[in-house]
């Protein structure tokens, strides 16, 4: 690990040197102004996260195409698995709730208990529904839903549904209370989110491994999007699976020991949970300060720094979560992140933590720092080339397109890499929908990234403003479900990115014309921010591309009966799906 590592940093540290010295060599051609140096430096702190990024895909590739068993290349314990190996110890199922859309939870419970069942294995796990919800009708439906699975699944699995009347630290406050209540009953505890759906298989997978290798304090799994009606999620998940996998494996590659946490779909080793990632209250006043809210990765270095290993699966198969369905819910869903990764900067000065994990932290901020960057690196280029008669007077063309080159290719190659990959094959080619569809797909995936890069680096932008002024964001429930984006919401959502395009193409045109072409990819994808969050978020919308077979996920092609079983609207109706419980109403289709 230790040459990996050092391999890896040698990488990312030449391509940084290398990107950094360009962009100088392509200012000095006037010599650098102080404006200019700022303008540089604003340039290599988006860098990290892109040029990490780039690597971890390109050695995910490289493992996909060589190796005879990639996964297990990163991962020692899937090299000696015994897929008949007997369960011996005791899990708990945590499924936490907060306002959350009951339907979709009982549809993927339901699911899940019926595999475990016919599979054997529900002696060995205990189903704990834990809810931080406030609403009363949505608590109404909790403690139907409660009563209807005890009454169904009582005989064969136990069920505990509690409710917290005050959700302090929200999730991981959520996790923690089961912890004192109940962890000591139990050696593991799978942790699921409100949308998060594994099958039995999946489940079984990570325990038999996490019995197997005690070393091992978190377990977590690759999770994909389930099958969708949404056209802005369908595309959205499309690209994530060009470059989820191949990602994953690189980062695996040099992480080790030290991986990530999602903090849904995975397994934790409930002891040293409990002893060692009881996380700080961070002080001070303002929106950084109280509970840590992106607990997943502090817990995550505070169990490899009790010596407990932290590992994934960098395999696609039996874990699923639902991305949110439009543009509105996705940037809601980020901020939330952002929010608490900023949060991080209050933990870089942890005692003993692994030099990896405290660099998984610095990654985390720069994951969101990097978009006020962009952006004023954007305002300020465009500002700068008014200053001159001659735009390029300061600036060299030639090594300014090289850059340009470099960069696109960071940003493109993972995903064209893969989309090459997935066309070698003649089983992937049809999973995916076909050669002329994959290449239809991709065209409109890398136009869809582009159009959304700008848009979600002015929402983190304004919303690390308002940190900064003190104000931060509020921890409301997800809309998860399928539902139109009115003109109202998107206009009071969107306004700051649509005022950023009309005011580029103002500006642009009025002084400097000539590059008005080459910025509208910056431009564009805030100008028309709201007409794509209305209609991406369509039903009808969502109905076309799912006639088309554009952006097909190898789960539509060929889904596995348990995912026919959720009743998804993106899949064929399976011939016998289950009797819907009484006294609760089976999930509905979604709706416009």
């Amino acid at each position: 690990m230790v040459g990996r590592r050092v391999f890896f940093a040698a990488l990312v540290g030449v391509s940084l040197f290398g990107l950094a010295a360009l962009m100088f060599a392509a200012m000095r051609r006037g010599g650098i102004l102080p404006v200019e140096g700022v303008l540089l430096a604003l340039f290599l702190v988006t860098l990290p996260w892109l040029v990490i990024g780039f690597w971890n895909a390109m050695i995910g590739l490289a493992l996909m195409r060589f190796s005879r068993n990639p996964a297990a290349s990163v991962n020692p314990l899937l090299r000696d698995e015994d897929p008949a190996a007997a369960l011996t110890t005791s899990t708990a199922i945590l499924v936490c709730l907060r306002n959350e859309e009951i339907d979709g939870v009982f549809r993927n419970v339901e699911t899940m208990l019926e595999g475990m069942l016919l599979e054997g294995v529900c002696s060995h796990f205990h189903l704990y529904l834990l809810s931080d919800s406030s609403w009363q009708d949505i608590i109404e439906q909790e403690e139907r839903l409660a009563v209807s699975l005890k009454a169904r699944w009582g005989g064969d699995i136990s069920v505990t549904y509690r409710r917290r009347e005050d959700n302090h630290a929200f999730k991981s406050g959520n996790i923690r209370d089961f912890c004192e209540r109940w962890g000591a009953a139990h050696d593991f505890a799978l942790v699921l989110d409100a949308d998060s759906y594994m099958d039995a298989s999946a489940i079984r997978r990570l325990v038999r491994l996490m019995q197997r290798h005690e070393t091992v304090g978190i377990l977590q799994s690759l999770v994909v999007g389930l099958p969708t009606m949404s056209a802005f999620a369908r595309i959205f998940q499309f690209g994530m699976r060009l470059g989820m996998r191949s990602y994953t494996l690189g980062s695996a590659w040099w992480q080790g020991d030290c991986g990530p946490y999602w903090g849904h779909n995975a397994l934790i080793r409930l002891k040293p949970f409990i002893e060692h990632c009881h996380l700080p209250e961070l002080s001070g006043r303002g929106p950084l300060s109280g509970p840590v809210l992106s607990h997943d990765q502090v817990e995550a270095v505070l169990m490899r720094r009790a010596g407990y290993e932290v590992r994934v699966i960098p395999e696609e198969g039996g874990s699923f979560e639902q991305n949110p369905p439009d543009l509105i819910e996705f940037i809601r869903r980020d901020l939330r992140w952002c929010h608490g990764n900023m949060q991080y900067l209050k933990l870089l000065g942890l005692k003993d933590l692994r030099p990896v994990s405290r660099m998984q932290l610095v990654l985390a901020i720069l994951m969101f720092a990097g978009s006020p960057a962009w952006v004023a690196f954007m305002v300020l280029s465009a500002g700068l080339a008014i200053v001159y008669d001659d735009a390029t007077r300061n600036f060299d063309p030639v090594l300014g397109g090289a850059l340009f080159a470099c960069v696109m290719t960071m940003v493109f190659a993972p995903k064209l890499a893969t989309v090459a990959d997935i066309l070698a094959t003649r089983a992937r080619r049809k999973a995916f929908g076909g050669t002329w569809r994959i290449l239809t797909s991709v065209v409109g995936e890398i136009v869809f990234s582009m159009l959304l890069a700008p848009v979600m680096a002015i929402a983190h932008t304004v919303f690390i403003a308002k940190l900064s002024l003190g104000r931060g964001g509020t921890w409301s429930a997800q809309r998860r479900g399928l539902h139109a984006v009115p003109y109202a919401s998107a206009i009071r959502r969107l306004w700051p990115q649509t005022l950023f395009g009309v005011a580029g193409v103002v500006w642009f045109s009025s002084f400097v014309a000539p590059i008005l072409v080459p910025a509208l990819p910056v431009i564009l994808g805030p100008l028309v921010a709201i007409p794509v969050a209305r209609f991406t978020a369509s039903l009808a919308w969502g109905h076309a591309a799912r006639a088309s077979g554009l952006w097909r996920i190898p789960e539509e092609s060929a889904p596995t009966s348990d995912l026919l079983k959720l009743a998804l609207p993106a899949l064929p109706p399976a011939e016998a799906l289950r009797e819907p419980v009484a006294g609760y109403p089976k999930a509905p289709q979604a709706a416009e």
